[in-house]
């Protein structure tokens, strides 16, 4: 049996001696051939002595273990690090994970007791990363898998955590593929929903998302990776809602990684009527219509923003518009966005009790509003909405007011305002363009009642948003 040979590094000599002593070396296989005080002196001993692994502190004056680890991963790649640490604490661990550390010891929960059990499993892992290396690197090899059925893991969070997960029974019985974020354990037999459940016990569900993953027989890796950067996080995303997440066929996911950006497009554009606000079966239609296109959940966050900022002052008033948005950057899951858009819905419709509207003149001055919007560049006026919605002129003029709190021309003039300011951001067309572009015929006309309502010219609001990023 070959020796693993080992350096240990910690400033502290008492704390290094201490922690070479409390184990019984030869028994694991392992031999240690140095020690170091600091990094540095850690990296000099690696360029003379041969090291399979390497203990290190985190916490050392110069040198951190972090910085040791890193330089140790660049320069020696084969050696296997193993942090020694007194944080037992998420942001540590997970730095030091990042890096290439396959395991950790916190040094204040190490025991006599526990010690052989410690570092059984470091030998373990490493006897077992040996005999699965070409496993570890699966995601560059075109092989097919000849299970039917995995574990899939999923990360919550930007660092994988392969040492935990390698501790999991059904991982060391099995082996782990890498595929780029994901990791995947093939079975040879699907377990059933006890056993699995006593499988993932030890899984770090904080950090990763697991499932059994079915249906994935004869298909290449480089294709299975493929549908899962494409499809696994809308899974997730919509799964509580449309079955048990802990299970997910390979057809349902490429169903997902196949989703139409086209489609999602078209049903938020649909929504932007915002009938749903107002009936109670367009709401369903448009929720189940979502759910069906699999809109990704960065397009529904553009929606609620654009909702929010649209018609605040108009549907929301500014407490509930700001409350709305706030809410809407904190979404993780699709139930919470189902709930989001009913509370949108609840709003308007309150606003439509308090201005005594019935739902088929509120979703007419709705539809005036976005027409207004849309064609605040062209030559409109108050009949030519009128005409679009199909109300009589002097009946919309007085609902819109009582909407609008404000006459038609003081709406549409602040439409235009707004358009010329996304104008102003978005491009480097010269003021004049940019006043005709927003519906006003004179560019002296247009600068002065930009200035009146924003309080600056329009060169210097586009300065100003060079200088600092778009506003609302």
């Amino acid at each position: 049996m070959t020796m693993l040979r080992a350096v240990v590094v910690d400033d502290e000599k008492l704390v290094r001696k201490g922690f070479i002593s409390m184990f019984d070396w030869a028994s694991f296989g392992i031999a240690v051939v140095g020690e170091a005080a600091d990094g540095r002196s850690a990296l000099e001993l690696l360029g003379r002595t041969e090291a399979d692994l390497l203990f290190t502190d985190i916490t050392m004056p110069g040198m951190s273990g972090f910085e040791l680890i890193k330089a140790v991963r660049q320069q020696y790649p084969k050696i296997r690090s193993v942090i020694l640490t007194c944080h037992h604490e998420f942001d540590f661990i997970q730095e030091a994970l990042r890096l290439g550390a396959i395991d950790y010891i916190v040094k204040t929960l190490l025991e006599a007791e526990n010690a052989d059990e410690v570092m059984g499993r470091i030998v373990e892992r490493i006897g077992w990363e040996n005999m699965n290396r070409p496993s570890l690197a699966a995601e560059d090899t075109p092989q097919a898998l000849a299970e039917n059925s995995a574990l899939l893991f999923v990360p919550r969070t930007e660092v994988v955590p392969d040492a935990e997960l390698l501790r999991l029974p059904v991982v060391t019985k099995s082996r782990l593929i890498r595929l780029g974020r994901f990791r995947l354990v093939p079975l040879a037999a699907p377990p059933s929903g006890e056993e699995l459940a006593k499988e993932l016990a030890g899984a770090p569900s904080d950090r990763v998302r697991s499932c059994l993953l079915s249906g994935i027989q004869g298909e290449p890796l480089p294709k299975l990776h493929e549908a899962l950067q494409a499809g696994a996080a809308l899974y997730q995303f919509y799964s509580d809602t449309e079955r048990d997440r802990s299970r997910l066929s390979y057809d349902t996911l490429k169903s997902y990684a196949h989703a139409s950006a086209a489609k999602a497009d078209e049903r938020l554009e649909a929504g932007r009527e915002l009938r749903w606000t107002l009936y109670s079966r367009d709401f369903d239609e448009f929720i189940q219509g979502i759910v069906h296109s699999r809109v990704p959940p960065e397009k529904l966050r553009e929606f609620a923003e654009e909702l929010c900022e649209s018609w605040e002052g108009l549907l929301l008033d500014p407490r509930d518009g700001e409350r709305l948005e706030k809410e809407a950057a904190h979404q993780a899951a699709w139930k919470d966005w189902e709930s989001w858009l009913r509370r949108f819905s609840d709003r308007v419709r309150n606003r439509m009790l308090d201005l005594s509207l019935s739902r088929e003149v509120m979703a007419c001055l709705i539809r005036a509003v976005r027409y207004m919007t849309d064609n605040a560049g062209s030559k409109i006026n108050q009949n030519d909405v009128a005409a679009h919605i199909s109300m009589s002129r002097s009946y919309f003029s007085q609902c819109f007011a009582r909407f609008a709190g404000q006459p038609f021309g003081e709406l549409l003039r602040h439409i235009r305002i707004e358009r010329a300011k996304r104008l102003l951001v978005a491009t480097n067309a010269p003021v004049y363009e940019i006043a005709a572009s927003a519906g006003f015929e004179d560019d002296k006309y247009f600068s002065k009642l930009f200035r009146e309502r924003v309080g600056m010219l329009p060169t210097e609001y586009r300065a100003g948003r060079d200088d600092f990023g778009p506003t609302r």
